[in-house]
């Protein structure tokens, strides 16, 4: 996994995502996925960028079906912003840089 991005797991959700201090941003995907391949540039530049203001984070919905089915996962790419452990905001299919850095701004 590229730079600032963080590869999540089931048994990492839970403490990346619930007991952060600032916003995290999860990317559901599968290797199988044409538009999750599309996102993933965007997804680096947003790690990139926003490094210890925001998580970026990358959760693979083949290996990590809890979570999947725990935040209603049934398209991807699905995008879901947390802030304090809640669920802020949440896109389905593919969405621009423009789109989940406005939603992240507005968090910090």
């Amino acid at each position: 996994m590229a730079g600032n991005v963080i590869e999540l797991t089931d048994a990492s959700f839970d403490e990346v995502v619930h007991n952060s201090d600032i916003p995290v941003l999860v990317d559901f995907w599968a290797p199988w996925c044409g538009p999750c391949k599309m996102l993933a540039p965007i997804i680096e530049e947003i790690a990139n960028e926003y490094g210890g203001k925001a998580k970026v984070c990358k959760l693979n919905t083949d290996e990590a079906r809890d979570s999947a089915i725990e935040f209603g996962i049934s398209a991807i790419p699905t995008t879901i912003l947390f802030k304090d452990g809640q669920m802020h905001k949440k896109w389905v299919g593919l969405t621009s840089k423009k789109d989940l850095t406005a939603a992240i701004n507005k968090l910090l």
